[in-house]
């Protein structure tokens, strides 16, 4: 894919802000960190980046470092030789050596467990590695992007990511803000959904009825554009005709007058509830990490889980 191809849709002002800065890291070969909530585009801004680059002709390579159990990523990461573990048959290059003058990115680096921590410091410091189980030093001329949902200085605090990485990654920092903060990319992005979603289901002539794009806007879209993209594409699918109402969208999108989640007032167990979603989805339920940074017991935090019906 080539950068004329990749597109970011920027309509809102901070959208437009966001992408200059973007513009301009992507001539760098510095490291980036963008953070952001799930599903606000950030591994798509990264690969924006890529292509924006004089790289964009190499590797863009990446790892889910929160999916992958971190023996696997290290491996992914560095490679290995042949009998560095069980089952380490052949000699396997890892994305630092294959990524060569390309872009590697780490996908939720807030994941990563401390040895590896520990080893992408020295590839930041000095771009030299080893293979798992290897004496042979390697060069590393990639560029590195991290992505994080997560608040890496909070994790900092509560000694859950070295204070040194993260000042190594934080040279320049680009927050995609959630879709909720940037109403004006709401439209262009539903547009843009659909010429593409309506290729792929054959309904090429689908358009959106004004009232519809009215809901839409006025919607907190929790899950960001992700949300957005899937919202769109069950409405195509199911819709009786060409043009999309508002009744054919998602049930959160069907009252007359709907209220925008972030200002309609909110008890105080309902905040409660979403700071403990949240706060276990950055540690990716790790109980006792998000017990310290909520400032409650292990006990109290899994009463709270079993509470709110989050086990």
């Amino acid at each position: 894919m080539t950068a004329a191809h990749l597109e970011w849709i920027a309509a809102d002002p901070a959208s437009e802000r966001m992408l200059e800065i973007a513009g301009k890291v992507a001539g760098t070969s510095t490291t980036v960190l963008i953070t952001g909530e799930s599903g606000t585009g950030k591994d798509h801004l990264a690969r924006w980046i890529h292509e924006q680059s004089p790289r964009r002709d190499a590797a863009f390579l990446k790892i889910d470092c929160a999916s992958l159990p971190s023996e696997l990523v290290e491996s992914e990461l560095f490679g290995h030789e042949r009998g560095a573990f069980t089952g380490a048959e052949a000699r396997k290059p890892g994305r630092l050596e294959m990524a060569r003058d390309g872009t590697i990115v780490l996908d939720e680096v807030a994941a990563l467990a401390p040895n590896i921590q520990s080893k992408l410091l020295r590839v930041l410091e000095e771009h030299k590695f080893e293979r798992l189980g290897g004496t042979e030093t390697l060069d590393m001329d990639s560029r590195l992007i991290a992505l994080t949902n997560a608040d890496l200085e909070r994790a900092v605090r509560g000694g859950y990511f070295r204070e040194d990485l993260f000042f190594r990654l934080n040279v320049v920092v680009i927050v995609v803000l959630p879709l909720r903060e940037r109403r004006q990319d709401i439209r262009p992005l539903a547009e843009h959904f659909l010429a593409r979603l309506a290729l792929v289901h054959g309904r090429a002539s689908a358009t959106i009825d004004p009232a519809a794009i009215a809901a839409l806007e006025a919607y907190a879209w929790p899950g960001n554009a992700r949300e957005l993209k899937n919202v769109i594409e069950h409405a195509l699918i199911f819709a009786k005709a060409h043009t999309l109402k508002r009744e054919d969208f998602s049930a959160v999108l069907n009252a007359s007058t709907e209220v925008s989640h972030a200002a309609r007032p909110r008890s105080l167990e309902e905040l409660e509830k979403e700071a403990i979603i949240a706060t276990l989805e950055c540690t990716h339920y790790k109980i006792a990490q998000a017990a310290d940074i909520l400032g409650i017991s292990r006990k109290t935090l899994l009463e709270k889980r079993k509470k709110y019906g989050l086990a």
